[in-house]
């Protein structure tokens, strides 16, 4: 009787036709949820016998969701956030607890009151669902609007359908553990310029989201500006692990920036932009050697600067730090033979080079060229547990956590390991990770010889000290590392990305095998004179073919 009670209820309501499905306007002044509830939705509700009802009652509901189920949680939970019954919205969701403290926040932290909630169409489980309310400050008053969408799942322990609980169901930007706020923004605001003194904005360059985000982060208290009041996403816990910076949603009264000069070029910055476009997961950085100048960063995927604070493995590019490595003590030398098995076991694991291929009475420069595993490998038994650490940290400035690039960086990790995860660290796999900016930069050592940090921000502008590397490469194995990468421009496997980027150039490669993945991650990293740049594209496949014409098209740009 219960069930036929509130189909009935709902009939009251004078629902009408939209698109085939029918349209519930819930009550409530100005309320703009629409349950979208299927032809069979009377029939799910059901009618039966009293002691089947009982029993149904008795027992818990499994299986998928039925299309009434969803929709009825969804608008029992938008109807109440809507109307501002917290509890009762957090009640209709699967974390009462972080709900509540949420939409709490929502209206007293962040000022946003007059909600009104649509709903879309549903696609299974999840349902869109647009905002628009009004965001209102000290007499200051905006309007807010903006997209989202919840996902309905069943409760294990009774069956009920509830939703799904994250942050980002209250707004897309948000991260479990983060809040918003309206009022006097922490830092005022900056206007980022190029190194020809034009504006740097997001809607120019798209990739540079982040990178204005943090220059406002750390320099909006030094760099003269007064602050405004604005709707923001303040950072919880775990994303500031993950270093996102504050975001602004929207600005209630503008405050008065500060000037923050950059070193990007706009003409690279825009190449860059163009070059990762077409990918789905392609990031790429381009610096000046003889400076450490970072001339663009890119990202296809804007949410994160994965050009500077990704942490993945970078494959065979590593192999640039391992040559020096075993030049320096005398494990190899270019132009002499040197062992490029098919496999190579060290640490209980057997070790293979890509398909499989060996070279006979090769050289090592081959083995560089053609990206031979096993001709690394086979040197590890030579080698200390802390050898290539000690060297990327010594030479290459590498992993030591003290990069000072003028906002939120990587520095690379290059761990002590031993046995099989020692050995597969000299070919950029075990414990190593890198992002396109650690990998520039060891391009840009080996051009010039000795590390320079990389920087987005002048020193010059906040007195802060840029890292440097302890010792430098003799002069001999400087000199064959840069023969290898040479020859591998030329002859191996870059050589076809690089093919017409002229001048003084080298390169090297990089796939890395990710757990996971159907496809390793294409790493590239080369210099042409006065430039050097690297990139990576995620899930890619072989570098030569995915980041490498990204790279080299870059190194073109530059002139």
């Amino acid at each position: 009787m219960g069930n036929r009670r509130r189909v009935a209820e709902r009939r009251k309501t004078n629902p009408a036709m939209l698109g085939g499905m029918i349209a519930v306007v819930l009550g409530g002044a100005g309320f703009g949820v629409y349950a979208l509830l299927g032809s069979g939705a009377a029939a799910e509700n059901g009618t039966g016998s009293a002691s089947s009802s009982d029993e149904k009652a008795r027992s818990v509901k499994t299986g998928p969701l039925s299309a009434t189920e969803v929709t009825t949680a969804a608008r029992d939970f938008l109807t109440a956030w809507q109307q501002g019954k917290v509890t009762e919205a957090a009640g209709a969701t699967d974390d009462t607890t972080a709900a509540q403290a949420l939409l709490t926040g929502y209206a007293k932290d962040a000022h946003i009151k007059d909600v009104t909630l649509t709903a879309g169409t549903r696609t299974g489980a999840k349902v869109p669902f647009a905002v628009k309310a009004t965001v209102s400050y000290k007499g200051t008053t905006k309007p807010l609007t903006y997209d989202s969408a919840l996902t309905v799942v069943r409760r294990a322990e009774d069956g009920k359908p509830l939703v799904a609980w994250h942050s980002a169901i209250v707004h897309p930007e948000l991260k479990d553990g983060d809040t918003l706020v309206t009022g006097a923004s922490g830092t005022p605001p900056v206007t980022a310029l190029d190194r020809d003194g034009g504006e740097l904005t997001e809607k120019e360059y798209p990739s540079l989201g982040s990178v204005l985000d943090g220059l406002r982060e750390k320099y909006g208290e030094k760099a003269g500006g007064k602050a405004g009041v604005e709707l923001q996403v303040i950072r919880g816990k775990e994303s500031k692990k993950a270093e996102l910076s504050d975001k602004t949603l929207l600005e209630l009264s503008k405050g008065t920036p500060g000037t923050v000069k950059t070193t990007l070029s706009p003409t690279l910055q825009a190449a860059a932009e163009a070059q990762v476009a077409s990918k789905a997961k392609a990031s790429v950085v381009l610096l000046r050697p003889s400076t450490g100048e970072i001339l663009a960063v890119a990202n296809s995927s804007h949410g994160f600067n994965t050009a500077f604070q990704g942490s993945l493995a970078p494959g065979s590019t590593m192999k640039v730090v391992t040559s020096s490595l075993l030049l320096e003590k005398g494990l190899a030398s270019a132009d002499k033979e040197h062992p490029c098995p098919k496999y190579f076991t060290y640490g209980h694991w057997k070790f293979q080079n890509d398909d499989k291929f060996e070279i006979k009475n090769g050289t090592f420069k081959a083995s560089f060229a053609r990206s031979c595993n096993t001709a690394f490998i086979s040197q590890a038994p030579e080698l200390d547990d802390d050898s290539l650490t000690k060297q990327a940290q010594q030479v290459f400035g590498l992993s030591m956590n003290n990069w000072s690039v003028g906002v939120s960086s990587f520095d690379g990790a290059v761990p002590v390991q031993s046995q099989a995860q020692m050995a597969a660290s000299l070919i950029g796999q075990g414990g190593v990770r890198m992002n396109p900016l650690n990998m520039a930069s060891v391009s840009a050592t080996v051009r010039t010889g000795t590390f320079k940090q990389p920087y987005l921000v002048s020193p010059d502008v906040d007195g802060r000290q840029l890292a440097t590397a302890s010792r430098t490469m003799s002069a001999s194995t400087l000199s064959q590392l840069r023969e290898l990468m040479a020859y591998t421009a030329a002859y191996g496997t870059a050589a076809e990305a690089m093919s017409g980027v002229t001048g003084d150039v080298g390169a090297k490669t990089g796939s890395a095998e990710v757990d996971g993945q159907k496809k390793p991650n294409g790493w590239f990293t080369a210099y042409r004179g006065d430039l050097a740049a690297a990139g990576v594209v995620q899930q890619g496949g072989h570098g030569g073919d995915t980041a490498g014409p990204i790279v080299a098209a870059l190194l073109k740009a530059g002139g």
